[in-house]
């Protein structure tokens, strides 16, 4: 299954797009495009929970709020179980993920193409209440993001606590040649942290 965000170049149309396949790597069905519960959607991520369940996380009302909706069984259309959180601070980029039964989400300022501080907050609940814990990136350019965008979280199978931070680097004169930055994040004492590396491997999950 595929979800994306679906837009015009004015972005006034803001759907979640959905397609489906039998393979990770495709052929996809393209099944249509949606307002989730009639909101507005730009940035946005799916996450799901050990449990299956899996929420809809998207920047709405014009990206001034963050907005969250439970999928219903099928992941196909979305149910009437929706919170709100960062209401009129303008995220976006959400990036959700779970450690030792806490849930986090990386967000970004919304500064166009420009990178900007990322943000991390926590919750006991992938529905919230959200509360802010500050900037986890550490390391030269932490407070620009290192030059890019939170993305995803991506969690390595058959290792415990073993979490990637995926960003967009984008090159905004050539949006086509942006690129990726990917490094580990690391729990030490119950904070998140992700330090910039120049190199590294999977040996930095222990």
């Amino acid at each position: 299954m595929l979800f994306a965000h679906v837009d015009t170049a004015d972005y006034q149309y803001a759907r979640i797009g959905i397609a489906v396949s039998d393979a990770p790597a495709g052929p996809y069905k393209y099944l249509g495009s949606m307002q989730p519960n009639g909101h507005d959607s730009r940035d946005m991520t799916v996450f799901q929970d050990d449990d299956g369940d899996a929420y809809l996380f998207f920047s709405s009302k014009w990206n001034k709020t963050l907005r969250i909706i439970k999928l219903d069984d099928e992941y196909l259309r979305p149910t009437a179980v929706e919170s709100t959180a960062f209401v009129n601070q303008s995220r976006e980029a959400p990036a959700v993920f779970k450690n030792n039964g806490k849930y986090y989400v990386i967000s970004s300022g919304c500064t166009g193409w420009a990178p900007n501080q990322a943000e991390l907050a926590t919750a006991d609940s992938p529905l919230g209440p959200w509360m802010a814990l500050g900037n986890p990136c550490m390391g030269p350019d932490a407070d620009i993001t290192f030059h890019a965008q939170s993305t995803f979280v991506f969690p390595l199978a058959g290792k415990s606590n073993a979490l990637i931070a995926m960003f967009d680097r984008w090159n905004k004169d050539n949006l086509r040649d942006s690129r990726y930055v990917w490094l580990p994040i690391q729990v030490e004492n119950g904070q998140v942290k992700i330090r910039w590396q120049d190199t590294w491997d999977l040996t930095a999950f222990k």
